[in-house]
């Protein structure tokens, strides 16, 4: 995957570009408090957990505001967190299973040639003959490589490996993905 420079794209009020891209992006769900110090774990969503580090806000789902980040530690799985004024299980046990979010401009740049997955979903997809085979709709992650899953206005699903062979231009200004189909890719009945 790849990141075009998006300087040129305007953004709105909240720092979300205009694309349709989220203005907070998921970095985890918090679980359980862990010891008597105001920890809780933490399960990672988030590809980059490196940029959660002490005085990064992270925003809670339920719209209740922002809990500033002390202190962060691996633990098993996921990440023990410690937020600034929550120093006893008690007090930071009232968070248990809410998401944590970063907001989107706050991530970290991608290298070129790569994408968040968030900027690819909603992108119309045309072949390489400049027929338009639908919209993306998830991106599918199989060890391997990531799949586009497209839906057409008719007929099943199309899957393309986000591959150089089959994904020839990503164009996040214009919206659109340029991609090369080989016989058998668009389950074709007749």
């Amino acid at each position: 995957m790849s990141d075009r420079n998006t300087s040129q794209v305007q953004m709105d009020a909240a720092g979300s570009l205009l694309l349709s891209e989220p203005a907070f992006l998921a970095v985890g769900k918090l679980r359980h408090a862990h010891g008597v110090r105001g920890e809780i774990f933490m399960e990672v969503f988030t590809d980059f957990p490196e940029r959660l580090v002490p005085g990064v806000l992270l925003y809670m789902e339920s719209g209740s505001g922002s809990l500033k980040l002390t202190k962060r530690r691996n633990h098993k799985q996921g990440l023990l967190m410690s937020f600034e004024g929550y120093t006893t299980p008690e007090a930071i046990g009232q968070f248990r299973n809410q998401i944590l979010f970063v907001r989107a401009n706050d991530r970290p740049s991608l290298p070129e040639g790569e994408y968040y997955q968030h900027q690819l979903v909603g992108l119309q997809v045309a072949n390489d003959e400049g027929t338009l085979l639908g919209e993306v709709i998830e991106i599918l992650e199989t060890g391997a490589s990531d799949v586009l899953v497209i839906r057409p206005d008719r007929g099943p699903e199309v899957l393309i490996p986000m591959v150089d062979e089959f994904v020839k231009d990503i164009d996040l200004l214009n919206a659109r993905i340029l991609v090369h189909l080989i016989p058998g890719m668009l389950n074709e009945e007749g």
